[in-house]
């Protein structure tokens, strides 16, 4: 193995096996009683999937929240986290060619989300230090262990990495986020797993419903005589009908003759409850991918504030995307000894006017925020005397009220007089003065 094959991370690795389990979803089986037995299929690509309104939604609502956070990197200075620069900040404010952050980490969820496994390339320069971060097409990588239990991830060529061959990179070199490993510890799932029979109903629905509306909103049906014709003559009029009288031909005046009527056989939509089942199939898909519904326009609004709707939307759903890629950076990315990254919430969990400035105005009374660190906060330049957080002077510390305690008479209100100054004074009058 050469020098640029250890930089790039190449292995030669003849006994590697694949780990299995990771395209779960992307076939439904038993699409009726018994089509097991024959062998029968739904086959569902990933672009089927993501047609569905509802998985469309909740991939692209999660991939913008956490395209929109900022990473900062963080050393506990005096038990408190502070803001510190890192080397790695200049990796992480361009962390490739052709993404800046924000696009990083929106590839980075869409990954995660959409196929259950996230792959980080880390590629290095010639002095071993980290240069680029990319992340791989999850259908381009297969999982490998060998004998010994060592893991490995081929990668196919991809020219957008400059990847003319197939490479054999190993588990040091590669970031593996991933989640819901029900099958095997190194393969994840995606949400879409548990919700792509509710994904297709929802498809069928809307490409049924495309269908009558493109007829004109008239639906099927068929053509019933008062007697019997032959075979030939069904055929022949069933030919002409749908010649004149369908596709293009709709909106045309039929003539119907000998007792000849027109029957519609297609099911209304109200006996089909389309929308109840369309509502039902995308309450499903947020289910899976832990969305609230009114996230995304399925369900209204629910009563409280807007703080109360992101918390609830960030416990139940974010939190878990945004906790992995802290925990991974920081293992990944080589930081100076105490330096953590992580990321600002501010621009997630914003809050009404109303409860910021409830929030600031108890910080200050408070003495827990300054002045102008409330003022920052709503983006206002810093003022004099403010920079120190403020307190009424009634408010004293324990150990002040333990020290009134220890005295012969802690709820006298006169004063203890102070000591005699040592200088003597002058004679002059009654005030001291010389």
């Amino acid at each position: 193995m050469g020098m640029f094959d250890w930089l790039t991370g190449k292995k030669s690795t003849n006994n590697a096996q694949p780990v299995s389990g990771g395209d779960a979803w992307r076939t439904i089986h038993e699409p009726t009683m018994g089509a097991w037995q024959r062998n029968e299929e739904i086959e569902i690509s990933k672009n089927d999937q993501m047609r569905h309104h509802a998985i469309f939604a909740c991939v692209s609502l999660i991939t913008r929240d956490i395209g929109k956070l900022k990473l900062k990197t963080k050393k506990k200075s005096e038990g408190v986290w502070q803001e510190h620069a890192s080397r790695m900040n200049a990796l992480m404010n361009k962390p490739n060619h052709y993404q800046n952050t924000q696009q990083f980490f929106e590839a980075w969820a869409t990954s995660k989300a959409t196929s259950g496994n996230t792959y980080v390339w880390k590629i290095r320069n010639l002095y071993g230090q980290l240069w680029r971060l990319v992340v791989l097409d999850p259908e381009r990588v297969k999982v490998l262990v060998d004998n010994e239990g060592n893991v490995f991830y081929q990668v196919r060529r991809e020219r957008l990495f400059d990847l003319d061959e197939d490479l054999m990179i190993p588990a040091s070199e590669i970031i593996h986020d991933r989640f819901n490993c029900f099958y095997h510890h190194l393969v994840g799932l995606s949400p879409i797993t548990a919700c792509a029979l509710s994904a297709a109903q929802g498809i069928s629905i809307q490409r049924n419903a495309q269908a009558f509306f493109a007829n004109a909103s008239r639906p099927s049906g068929i053509l019933v005589t008062p007697g019997s014709i032959s075979p030939e003559k069904s055929k022949e009029m069933s030919k002409q009908w749908n010649e004149n009288y369908s596709g293009t031909g709709t909106g045309k005046t039929a003539v119907l003759g000998d007792g000849v009527t027109y029957v519609p056989v297609s099911v209304a939509a109200n006996d089909a409850q389309l929308v109840e089942q369309l509502k039902l199939s995308g309450e499903i898909v947020c289910t899976a991918f832990g969305v609230p519904a009114f996230k995304i326009g399925l369900a209204p609004l629910p009563g409280g504030k807007v703080s109360d709707h992101n918390d609830i939307y960030y416990s139940d759903c974010l939190q878990h995307y945004i906790e992995s890629i802290e925990t991974l950076l920081n293992d990944h990315l080589e930081l100076e000894e105490g330096v953590e990254a992580e990321f600002c919430l501010d621009a997630l969990l914003r809050m009404d006017a109303g409860s910021q400035m409830d929030y600031l105005d108890k910080g200050v009374k408070g003495a827990i925020l300054s002045p102008n660190e409330a003022r920052a906060k709503l983006g206002y330049m810093p003022v004099a005397g403010g920079e120190s957080p403020m307190i009424q002077q009634q408010n004293f510390s324990l150990a002040a009220i333990a020290k009134r305690d220890t005295s012969e008479d802690p709820f006298s209100k006169t004063p203890v007089p102070a000591e005699a100054d040592d200088q003597p004074q002058g004679d002059g009058d009654d005030l001291g003065n010389a």
